[in-house]
């Protein structure tokens, strides 16, 4: 049984007048909506997204 981590991703800031790059991390994320959540694996693939437009999301452990 693998243990992997799981995060919790809450999208808190408007995607408007942000950089295209930072838009297309957080749509790869699963995040459409504001305050929509999702539960992602912490995969490197995963955190390098958050990590660049973390500015806009509120990052919980699961």
């Amino acid at each position: 049984m693998t243990d992997t981590k799981k995060v919790k991703l809450t999208l808190v800031r408007s995607l408007a007048k942000k950089l295209q790059t930072h838009k297309d991390c957080v749509h790869g994320l699963g995040l459409r909506r504001m305050h929509q959540s999702v539960v992602v694996a912490a995969t490197p693939e995963n955190m390098g997204m958050v990590r660049k437009a973390s500015y806009l999301l509120k990052v919980e452990e699961v």
